[in-house]
């Protein structure tokens, strides 16, 4: 089992508070012999839409010395996780979960923006002192 980031217990909260239901915690991601582990997954019902949206989450908390560092990581593994979701479960959206601070400070410079960009990496940006959601960046 793997390890839980630091600000994990606070992201899922921000998520619950916003009305999804988080159905796995963490999510097991199982393709052609390799078994990853993204933090969670969620579903909510949107009435308009009258069907379930799911989408997993990996949390990342950006605490080390080294943002760069945790950035490449977190793409590497967001895009395998991404790539593996497309075969087995197509319809579900990966976000990659940050803290506001890091958000406001970190991925607004250009070059980390160019690759979020590039590479459309999805965003859920937490404010963990009051445990919400402050934006979603699709």
């Amino acid at each position: 089992m793997p390890a839980k980031d630091t600000y994990h217990e606070s992201f899922k909260s921000a998520l619950i508070k916003d009305g999804w239901e988080i159905v796995r915690d963490p999510y097991t991601i199982r393709y052609e012999g390799l078994t990853l582990f993204a933090d969670l997954a969620g579903k909510k019902l949107f009435s308009a839409q009258k069907e379930d949206t799911n989408i997993v989450v990996e949390i990342k908390s950006f605490l080390s010395l080294s943002a760069i560092h945790e950035f490449q990581c977190a793409l590497g593994q967001y895009i395998l996780y991404r790539t593996l979701l497309s075969q087995i479960h197509p319809t579900y959206c990966l976000y990659l979960a940050i803290e506001k601070r890091i958000y406001e400070t970190f991925f607004q410079q250009k070059g980390i923006y160019l690759v979020i960009e590039e590479y459309k990496i999805l965003l859920i940006v937490i404010d963990l002192a009051h445990e919400e959601i402050v934006q979603w960046i699709n």
